[in-house]
C-alpha cells in the first residue's frame, strides 16, 4: 500500500458513489452505458474470484466485496428498477469487439497458464477498454450530463493514479508488472481527450461565475 494506490482506490470508490447517487437521485439511468457497467461487473467478477481461496488483508477483502456489490447494484438499477429510462438506442457499442480480443490476449499473453491467472489477466485487459461503450455513448449523444462527467473524471483519475502507483512500486520495490502497466496506460490514454474537455469546461464555467 502507498499513497498513490490509496488515492486511486478512493477515486474509484468516489466514481461509484457518484454514479449510484446520480441514478438514485434522478430516478433515471439516462446517459449511462449499461454495456460499460456489464463489462466492469465482469472485470470485478473475474478478478476477485480469488476471494474464495485467498486472504490478503481486511482492506483488500472489503474493497473486493464493495466493487462486486456495487457493480451488481448498478446493473440492477439500470436493467430492472429504472429500465424504462435506459437509452438502449444510443448504447449501441458491440461489446463482442472487446470481449473476444481480450479473451484471446489473456490466453496467449499471461504470467502463468492457470485458470485464475488467465481470468485475472482477462480482467486486466478488459478493464482497459471497458469504458469505451460509455465514451462512445457520450460521443454519440454529443454531450454528457455534468454528473456523468464527474463520474468519468473520477474513474479516469483512478486509472491515472494507478499508473503513478506502478511507477512508485518500481522505484521503491523493484516491482514491475508489464501486463498491468500497459493495460493501465491504454486505459488512461482513452481518457485523455475527455480529461481535456472536462478541465476546459470547468475552467470556462468558473470564468462565467466570476464577477465582471
Amino acid at each position: 500500500m502507498n499513497i498513490f494506490r490509496l488515492m486511486a482506490d478512493l477515486a474509484h470508490v468516489l466514481a461509484i458513489v457518484i454514479l449510484l447517487h446520480k441514478i438514485w437521485k434522478s430516478r433515471s439511468c439516462a446517459g449511462i452505458s449499461g454495456k460499460s457497467q456489464i463489462l466492469f461487473a465482469l472485470v470485478y467478477f473475474m478478478r476477485y474470484l480469488d476471494i474464495m481461496t485467498s486472504y490478503v488483508s481486511f482492506y483488500n477483502s472489503t474493497m473486493k466485496l464493495l466493487f462486486l456489490g456495487t457493480s451488481g447494484a448498478t446493473l440492477n438499477l439500470i436493467y430492472r428498477k429504472f429500465k424504462p429510462s435506459y437509452d438502449h438506442n444510443h448504447d449501441s457499442f458491440r461489446i463482442a469487439y472487446l470481449l473476444v480480443p481480450c479473451a484471446l490476449l489473456s490466453l496467449f499473453l499471461n504470467h502463468e497458464f492457470s485458470v485464475l491467472e488467465i481470468l485475472w489477466t482477462f480482467s486486466i485487459y478488459l478493464e482497459s477498454v471497458a469504458i469505451l461503450p460509455q465514451l462512445f455513448m457520450v460521443a454519440k449523444t454529443g454531450e454528457a450530463e455534468s454528473i456523468t462527467s464527474h463520474y468519468l473524471f473520477a474513474l479516469g483519475s483512478y486509472r491515472a493514479l494507478y499508473v503513478c502507483n506502478w511507477v512508485y512500486r518500481y522505484i521503491a520495490e523493484s516491482h514491475f508488472d508489464l501486463i498491468a502497466i500497459i493495460a493501465g496506460l491504454v486505459q488512461t490514454i482513452l481518457y485523455c481527450d475527455f480529461f481535456y474537455l472536462y478541465i476546459t469546461k470547468v475552467l470556462q464555467n468558473r470564468k462565467l461565475q466570476l464577477p465582471a
